[in-house]
């Protein structure tokens, strides 16, 4: 029986009529029907998929560049057999890096104008390679307006067909002789990074570690087809801007233990002159050997710039375990007061007891804690933390920046069959979704998900109550270190013991039944089942994995 069946018809006219509402008529929205069928039909645009970035902005943006070596396998599926290997080498980083190759190739290149006829030629034939999965309208969209009409002209014409051949070659050389050529290359090589990665799924941890993580935001703002699911590091970043302060005190901390100020400096205007001042007045005896930064790569700190970091280092990390304490003692439902440290050091003899041992610390030097009220901040440390609080909440550039967790973020998502997510789903022993508790009510699976992202997004949500955007604020901490939040699913975040005890049995942070059954396929498609994954290859993709980063020289670095 055929499809086109009377009452089909008529089903499909009064559609029709109902959405030229919106398109002006019938025959526009017909024809958006149309498009948007086609579209349906063309080849799967490249997904690309890159997580744990943790501030390597170099890093990111060759990556992006590059497309993880997408580009150069379209150039040597085009020109393997036409190309020199060291050609298509060179080629390659003209795409990646337009400007500096060009400025390389003007002082070498003894026929100019035949390098640039050349180049074109090849540039279009590999935009055209790159762009053949997507609509002419979609690759529009995606050119320069300077260069719009005449990429696109050389886009969809031939050189090899007859009748256009001359008029091909004439727009070559008319690039050429108007001196454009430099310009049109640099345009069509940032096409072809553009359209070489369709959508980019970011897993989490763009912060923390390395001193570009506002270079990359300010990547992603301009980036169209993205997505984000947010990491730990993220939401402490973002738990930060909302005005927490134990997060304000973790994200000092962590760039402080890693040498790296620029992006809380350069990138966010934060103050860190306050801090400097009350680091040395309160440790400017102690050495703070055990606070000594991690990070230099380029020998670019002296003796001085490291020894006030280590006491800004200390400093802030005091002042962290203190606003812990009183926030886990605000929130018992988290069931992390095993985090409470500081009552539990016996500041006579320098040791700890955890768990009816008692350990030696490392550094017995705490001028500011009371040990009759070891959470209680000092007068300074109050006026500190107002100045730091100050800071973090004025900078515009941060709100921008956090605003793309929102308007592109998420815990999770569900794209083309692929689970993504950032760290963990909270699992029993024996595989089945555990049940956590957020905001009083128990959930799992994806519920949990969606409440714990609806709870965070309250921290900014004007319509709620001050009480509500508390909590939710507050909610920041337990994300980002929570024994069963998504983000992390630890027994413990071991920040003190990995800095004041020696024995590194207390440094073991138990990790969350996921990271041990995320193996098991019967696991993997009972999570995928319960987020509703369907699809003959679906896969499971996050981040949380554990990076090390080698620095090359700049003499060997390639």
């Amino acid at each position: 029986m055929s499809a086109f069946t009377p009452d089909k018809i008529e089903s499909d006219r009064r559609l029709l009529e109902l959405l030229s509402q919106n398109f002006g008529n019938i025959s526009a929205a017909a024809t958006e029907i149309i498009n948007l069928e086609a579209i349906l039909n063309l080849p799967k645009g490249t997904e690309h998929f890159i997580a744990d970035i943790h501030g390597e902005a170099e890093a990111f943006l060759h990556i992006l560049k590059n497309a993880s070596g997408n580009i150069k396998r379209k150039v040597n599926e085009l020109f393997s057999t036409s190309m020199r290997e060291e050609d298509i080498r060179q080629l390659c980083s003209l795409i990646y890096y337009p400007g500096r190759k060009l400025a390389l190739v003007r002082n070498t290149e003894a026929d100019i104008e035949n390098f640039y006829k050349i180049t074109l030629h090849q540039l279009i034939k590999v935009l055209q390679e790159v762009s053949s999965k997507y609509s002419r309208s979609k690759v529009r969209k995606s050119l320069p307006k300077e260069f719009a009409y005449i990429i696109e002209e050389l886009l969809h014409e031939s050189p090899y067909e007859e009748n256009k051949q001359l008029y091909y070659n004439r727009i070559i050389e008319t690039i050429i002789s108007t001196g454009q050529a430099e310009e049109c290359i640099r345009a069509i090589s940032h096409v072809i990074q553009r359209l070489s990665i369709d959508q980019l799924h970011l897993l989490g941890d763009i912060y923390d570690r390395g001193d570009g993580a506002h270079i990359v935001m300010d990547t992603l703002l301009k980036y169209k087809d993205l997505d984000i699911q947010w990491g730990n590091h993220d939401v402490l970043w973002m738990g930060a801007a909302c005005g927490n302060e134990c997060c304000i005190a973790n994200v000092l901390r962590v760039s402080l233990r890693y040498g790296n100020m620029a992006t809380l400096e350069d990138g966010y205007g934060i103050n860190l002159v306050p801090l400097a001042t009350f680091a040395m007045e309160t440790y400017g005896d102690d050495k703070c050997d055990l606070f000594m930064p991690k990070g230099d790569p380029d020998g670019a700190l002296t003796d001085k710039n490291k020894n006030l970091i280590a006491k800004m280092h200390k400093a802030i990390s005091i002042i962290q375990f203190k606003l812990e304490g009183q926030m886990i003692a605000r929130h018992p439902e988290w069931k992390m007061d095993d985090r409470r440290l500081l009552h539990k050091i016996n500041y006579d003899n320098g040791t700890i007891d955890i768990d009816n041992v008692n350990y030696p610390l490392l550094d017995t030097y705490f001028p500011t804690i009371d040990p009759k009220d070891p959470y209680k901040l000092t007068r300074e440390e109050k006026q500190l933390m107002e100045k730091l609080l100050h800071s973090f909440s004025v900078s515009d550039k941060l709100k921008r920046h956090i605003s793309v967790f929102f308007s592109h973020g998420s815990l999770y998502t569900v794209c083309n069959s692929n689970l993504l997510f950032h760290a963990s789903i909270p699992l029993n022993a024996d595989g089945s979704l555990k049940e956590v508790e957020v905001n009083g009510v128990s959930y799992s699976g994806r519920e949990l998900l969606m409440q714990t992202e609806m709870m965070l997004r309250s921290a900014y949500n004007t319509d709620a109550t001050e009480e509500e955007r508390r909590n939710a604020c507050d909610y920041y901490l337990y994300a980002w270190c929570g024994p069963d939040s998504p983000l992390f699913d630890k027994s413990k975040m071991a920040t003190f013991e990995r800095y004041l005890i020696a024995d590194k049995k207390t440094h073991h942070e138990e990790k969350g039944h996921y990271y041990h059954l995320r193996s098991d396929e019967k696991v993997c498609d009972m999570i995928l089942n319960a987020f509703g994954v369907t699809g003959e290859h679906r896969h499971i993709i996050n981040g949380h994995v554990p990076v090390k980063v080698k620095i090359l020289s700049k003499q060997t670095a390639s």
